[in-house]
C-alpha cells in the first residue's frame, strides 16, 4: 500500500501517523491561566530533549485555528507541571481531553486534589506517581497546521516513595499509561532485558 500525504488533509495524516507512532507516553500538564484557572490537558507527543538540565517536550496542537489553552497558558505565565499517570488514573486521565472554555477548570471538574508547587505558582496534581515542575524555555513551531513544541526545564522531580531504585524508575511498579490511535489506551506489557551493552557515560558523574 502506497499512500502520498500531500493527498491528505490533516486530520487523515493525523489519524495515520497516532497509529504508526506507538505507543506513546502521556505529558499530564497542569498550568495556570493569566486569570488563574487550573487547566489540565494530556498530549501524547511527549519526549525528553535534554538530561543536564533535565528538559522535557510536548508538541501542542491547533483546533479550529485555535491554539489549545495549554500553549496559551505556558507561554503566558512560562511555568507548568507534567505528570506521568499510572493506570487507576485512566479515566480522569482520558476525560480531561474533553474542550471546555477557557475559564472551566478540568481539575476542579474532575475533583482531583492538588498540591501546591515547591518552585512554581502552578499546582500539581496530588495523585499521580510522578510529577514534574516545568519553567518554559523554547517554543518552535512546524508545519501548516503551525503546532508548537513546547520545551521546558524541569526544576523540581515529585516521585511516589518506592518508585526509584539505584537511581532508576521501576517502570513495572510504575505502571505508566500510553497511548495509541483514538480513544484508546495502553499498558505495559511483557518486559524484556536484553543484555547490557557498553556506551560511552553521558557525563562524569
Amino acid at each position: 500500500m502506497r499512500i502520498d500525504p500531500s493527498d491528505l488533509g490533516a486530520e487523515r495524516i493525523y489519524r495515520l501517523m497516532t497509529g504508526i507512532v506507538v505507543p506513546r507516553p502521556i505529558a499530564w500538564v497542569t498550568s495556570l491561566s493569566a486569570k488563574g484557572v487550573l487547566n489540565l490537558a494530556p498530549f501524547s507527543a511527549f519526549t525528553f530533549v535534554s538530561q543536564k538540565p533535565p528538559m522535557l517536550a510536548i508538541s501542542v496542537g491547533r483546533k479550529a485555528g485555535i491554539y489549545k489553552d495549554t500553549a496559551h497558558n505556558i507561554l503566558d505565565t512560562e511555568e507548568y507541571v507534567i505528570h506521568i499517570a499510572d493506570t487507576p488514573l485512566m479515566t480522569a486521565l482520558h476525560d480531561s481531553s474533553a474542550e471546555h472554555p477557557p475559564e472551566v477548570s478540568e481539575v476542579e471538574q474532575l475533583g482531583l486534589e492538588t498540591l501546591p508547587g515547591e518552585r512554581i505558582k502552578v499546582p500539581r496534581l496530588a495523585a499521580p506517581p510522578v510529577a514534574m515542575e516545568c519553567r518554559f524555555r523554547q517554543c518552535l513551531e512546524f508545519g501548516d497546521a503551525r503546532s508548537r513544541l513546547i520545551v521546558g526545564e524541569v526544576v523540581m522531580f515529585h516521585i511516589r516513595d518506592g518508585l526509584v531504585k539505584d537511581g532508576k524508575i521501576e517502570t513495572e511498579a510504575l505502571d505508566p499509561i500510553a497511548r495509541i490511535a483514538g480513544p484508546r489506551y495502553a499498558r505495559l506489557g511483557e518486559i524484556v532485558t536484553l543484555r547490557t551493552v557498553f556506551q560511552t557515560p553521558k557525563s562524569p558523574d
